[in-house]
C-alpha cells in the first residue's frame, strides 16, 4: 500500500475541509468513517468520524441500491467489535457474512485507503452467524408466544387493530388461566378452545371478542404455520446475554442473523429483531451515559418493519428507541430512504450517513427534498445536488459532537472494510454455526408441557373402566400393627414423588413464578442484568 497522497490539497487548517475535520476532532475514542471531498478533492488528513461514546444517540444509513450502505455498516461494525461492543445486525441478503474472514486487497482498496489515510491491514472479527428457527444456515434462534406478545404478533400476522386488540385479550386469558403460549400450536389450541362449544363462555367472559374475530386470527396462524414460521415460536429461547459476549482479547462478538426460509415473509424478521431489542431493554439495568455503549443494533432494510404497522405497533418503537439509549444500546437504522422511517423515529437519530439518492420519479424528488431539510445548513455544499452526485462508496455525513451538537455536513470518501467483502456462502456458515457454543445450547428444539397439551389432554375422552373380574370373598385381615415414624414418611415421599404430584408441582412453581409484565410490546419481563 502507498503512503501517497491524494490530489493535492492546501492542508492548512484554514482551508474548508480543515474546517470541517474539525467539527470531528473528538478527545475521545472514535470510528473513523472516512475523509472530506469537496468538488472532488479528497484530502486524506480531514477525518470525519463518529464519537464512541455517542454511538447510543442511534443513526441513519441510507442510500439507493448499490451506493454502498452495507459496506459502510460493515466498517461500523468492525470498528464498534475492534472497541469491545459486540454488534446485532440483520443480513437480509447474505452480504456480510465476509466479516468472519480477512479481506482481500486489491486496486480499488488500496486507492481507496490511501485517500482515507487508512493503514488499511486484512482482519477478520468474531462472528456468530444465527438463524430464525430451525430451518435456516445458521445456529436457530427462537422466541416463545408469551413473551413474544400480542402487539408484535399482531404485526407479523398483518392483523388489523380490532383484531391485534382481541389477540391482546386472548393472551391475557391464557395468562389468568395458567397455560404457557410457548408456540404456534399452543396458541391455535387456546383460540380453537375459546371458539368451541365447551369455550364460548369463557370468550364471551373475556370481553369484546367475537368469535368471527378469533377465527380471523387463527386462520392467519395457519397461514404463518405454513410459511415454516412454526419452528421459530417455541424453545429454548434465546437468552439476551448471549448477544452481549466478548472475545478472550476483548473484542466484541458480531452476531448475524441471516433471513433463510423466512423469505417469504420478511415482515417476521425485521419484527423479531425488534422483539430482541424490547427484550434487551426489559433485560438490562439503567446506565445513563457511557464511554462507549453495551451493544449496537443494526436494522437493515428498516422499511420493512414500518410497513403496514399499526399505531400501537409504531408508538411502541418509538418509545422503545427514546428509552433504550439510557440502557447503553445503540439503534442503527439502514434504508434505501430516510422517508422509510416515521418522522418521530427519524428524529430521534443522531447519526445521518447518507448514501447517494436517485430522483428519477416525483417520489423520488419530494424524497430528497425532505432529506436535505434534515441536514445542518452548509456554506460549502449545495446538499440538494450533492446528495443525487455522491459516487459508490462516498456518503453525506453529520453526526452528534460529544457536546450532543450536530457536526459539520461533511461529503465523506467511505474507508474500505478490512474484512472480506464477499459472501462466505452457506457450505461455511453452516460449519461455523455448528462449531459455535450456542448450537449446543440452541440447536435442538424442546417441546415441554404448555396450553396445547393441557387443553387437549382436557378435550380428551375418559379411558374406558376396565370391566370388573370376579374375585373370590377376602381373607380375614390381619390384626392392625403399629406403624413407625420412618413408614409414614415413606408413604408421604411416595406420594409428593409421584408423576401426578410432580406435574401439578411444577404448575404451581410456573403460576407463582411467573411474571407477566407487558411494558413493551407485550414482552414478558427477563430478569435485569
Amino acid at each position: 500500500m502507498t503512503s501517497a497522497d491524494p490530489t493535492p490539497v492546501d492542508s492548512s487548517p484554514t482551508t474548508p475541509a480543515q474546517q470541517i475535520a474539525a467539527g470531528y476532532a473528538f478527545s475521545g475514542a472514535a470510528l473513523e468513517v472516512g475523509t472530506v471531498s469537496i468538488d472532488g478533492q479528497v484530502d486524506s488528513t480531514a477525518r470525519v468520524r463518529i464519537p464512541l461514546a455517542m454511538m447510543n444517540r442511534h443513526g441513519l444509513v441510507a442510500g439507493a441500491t448499490g451506493t454502498g450502505k452495507t459496506k459502510t455498516l460493515q466498517g461500523i461494525a468492525e470498528q464498534l467489535s475492534a472497541n469491545g461492543v459486540p454488534v446485532v445486525m440483520a443480513d437480509i441478503k447474505g452480504d456480510l457474512s465476509g466479516l468472519s474472514q480477512v479481506g482481500t486487497s486489491n486496486d480499488k482498496i488500496v486507492e481507496r485507503a490511501r485517500q482515507t489515510g487508512d493503514d488499511w491491514q486484512p482482519t477478520a472479527f468474531p462472528t456468530e452467524f444465527v438463524s430464525l428457527g430451525s430451518t435456516g444456515i445458521g445456529v436457530p434462534i427462537r422466541a416463545t408466544i408469551t413473551s413474544f406478545g400480542p402487539i408484535l404478533l399482531s404485526k407479523v400476522l398483518g392483523l388489523n387493530e380490532t383484531q391485534e386488540s382481541t389477540l391482546g385479550l386472548i393472551f391475557h386469558w391464557a395468562d389468568a388461566k395458567g397455560l404457557p403460549l410457548l408456540d404456534l400450536k399452543d396458541l391455535r389450541e387456546v383460540i380453537k378452545y375459546l371458539t368451541s362449544d365447551e369455550g364460548k363462555p369463557e370468550l364471551k367472559a373475556i370481553g369484546g371478542v367475537s368469535s368471527q374475530t378469533a377465527g380471523v386470527i387463527l386462520r392467519a396462524l395457519t397461514n404463518l404455520e405454513g410459511d415454516g414460521g412454526d419452528t421459530f415460536f417455541g424453545e429454548p429461547e434465546i437468552e439476551p446475554a448471549d448477544l452481549l459476549r466478548l472475545t478472550t482479547d476483548g473484542r466484541g462478538i458480531i452476531t448475524l442473523f441471516e433471513l433463510g426460509a423466512q423469505s417469504s415473509r420478511p415482515a417476521l424478521f425485521s419484527t423479531f429483531l425488534m422483539w430482541i431489542l424490547a427484550d434487551l431493554f426489559q433485560f438490562l439495568p439503567e446506565v445513563g451515559d457511557i464511554e462507549k455503549p453495551k451493544l449496537v443494533f443494526i436494522f437493515d432494510e428498516s422499511h420493512l418493519l414500518f410497513a403496514d404497522a399499526s399505531k400501537a405497533f409504531k408508538e411502541q418503537v418509538v418509545q422503545t428507541v427514546k428509552l433504550i439509549r439510557s440502557k447503553g444500546v445503540g439503534v442503527f437504522f439502514c434504508s434505501q430512504l430516510p422517508t422509510d422511517i416515521p418522522n418521530d423515529v427519524l428524529s430521534q437519530l443522531g447519526a445521518r450517513i447518507q448514501h447517494a439518492l436517485r430522483a428519477f420519479t416525483p417520489d423520488d424528488q419530494k424524497a430528497l427534498l425532505k432529506t436535505v431539510k434534515t441536514y445542518p445548513v452548509s456554506e460549502v455544499y449545495d446538499i440538494e445536488k450533492a446528495l443525487t452526485s455522491l459516487g459508490t462508496g462516498e456518503a453525506i455525513v453529520t453526526v452528534l459532537s460529544e457536546k450532543g451538537a450536530p457536526t459539520p455536513v461533511a461529503w465523506t470518501v467511505v474507508r474500505p472494510p478490512r474484512s472480506s467483502m464477499d459472501a462466505l456462502g452457506a457450505e461455511g456458515i453452516t460449519a461455523a454455526a455448528k462449531a459455535s457454543p450456542l448450537y449446543a445450547k440452541y440447536g435442538q428444539t424442546i417441546d415441554r408441557d404448555s396450553a396445547y397439551e393441557r387443553l387437549t389432554a382436557k378435550a380428551a375422552p375418559p379411558p374406558e373402566a376396565a370391566p370388573e373380574i370376579p374375585t373370590q370373598a377376602p381373607a380375614p385381615a390381619p390384626a392392625p400393627t403399629p406403624q413407625s415414624q420412618p413408614q409414614e414418611a415413606g408413604i408421604i415421599t411416595e406420594v409428593l414423588t409421584s408423576k401426578p404430584m410432580q406435574s401439578f408441582l411444577r404448575s404451581a412453581a410456573s403460576a407463582a413464578g411467573r411474571e407477566f409484565s407487558r411494558a413493551i410490546f407485550g414482552t414478558g419481563r427477563k430478569r435485569r442484568r
